[in-house]
């Protein structure tokens, strides 16, 4: 039986929140919450996640203000888009659907690190964290980078350097050497599923959020994000933690491993046959690990 799914937007100040909820909220259930990557993206390449809710885990997705069904801000200067911003704006959601009090977070790539400064702050209706394919810090991620462009097929590299010294990132020349990068290290299902591509299509269509903080492709963050982090506060995350990665994924080892040290209570899996996305790539058993982490943590 699948479970129910409704829809709706959360007012947060002068803005509007787009989420969807599957399942039944209740003050005895345990809500998953999940937070999307990016920064910049949406909820899209997300949904199979919902699947938590057939076993009575009601599941909460939401697009991040400035994208997909939450309100766009084009015209707003790039000092607008702060890491507070989206850390307040997901606090917004949990008060307006009165799931602050019992939640599992779930976050993907950025929405990694935003959980991980979101928990470390002891929120008391947190019940449980997952951090998926996310680096503990920027420039561990921009080091991770260099490694993985230097091993790309020879010249991809080259072209890319090109066009990111002459400012021509926007070029289909760029686009197509990116793609080499992608297709190993984001996802390497062929072709890419389609809630994953509309989630490209969405950050294609508005990329305000994505050029601001993080920058023209996964690997050349030159926005503000490029020398934030959180390992300075992982100490302070006081909840069972889930850390996931891919064998193959942009997020490498030494971009997870902080988390995994640093968070008292953690335990990393990491997903052979996979890169960005394990939860596509290896669907079955990302359920099976996803699943038997929330038997441990959450109320149904």
């Amino acid at each position: 039986m699948t479970a129910p799914t409704t829809k709706g937007t959360a007012p947060f100040g002068e803005f509007r929140t787009w989420y969807r909820v599957t399942g039944e909220l209740s003050p005895q259930r345990t809500a998953l919450v999940v937070v999307h990557g990016g920064p910049g993206s949406t909820h899209d390449y997300l949904t199979s996640l919902s699947v938590f809710a057939d076993g009575g885990t009601p599941v909460v997705h939401y697009d991040q203000l400035g994208n997909g069904g939450s309100t766009h801000l084009p015209g707003r200067p790039a000092e607008f888009w702060t890491v507070q911003l989206f850390l307040d704006e997901l606090d917004n959601l949990l008060r307006h659907l009165g799931i602050a009090d019992n939640y599992v977070l779930f976050g993907h790539s950025w929405g990694g690190l935003l959980v991980a400064r979101h928990a470390a702050a002891a929120p008391a209706g947190l019940k449980g964290l997952i951090i998926a394919d996310a680096p503990a810090s920027y420039p561990l991620w921009l080091a991770a980078m260099a490694e993985l462009r230097a091993a790309l097929p020879a010249g991809v590299d080259d072209t890319l350097r090109r066009h990111e010294a002459a400012g021509t990132t926007d070029s289909d020349e760029y686009h197509a050497a990116t793609k080499v990068f992608y297709d190993r290290h984001l996802c390497r299902l062929d072709p890419w599923p389609r809630d994953y591509q509309a989630s490209f299509y969405e950050l294609y269509n508005d990329p305000t959020v994505y050029l601001a903080m993080n920058g023209p492709s996964e690997f050349h963050v030159i926005g503000s994000l490029k020398d934030w982090g959180v390992t300075d506060c992982l100490a302070d995350i006081a909840v069972p933690t889930l850390v996931i990665s891919g064998r193959h994924d942009e997020a490498t080892p030494a971009t997870v491993r902080p988390f995994v040290d640093l968070i008292p209570d953690a335990r990393w899996e990491l997903f052979d046959d996979s890169s960005h996305v394990p939860h596509l790539e290896e669907p079955e058993r990302f359920r099976q690990t996803v699943g038997d982490y929330l038997k441990t943590v959450a109320q149904v």
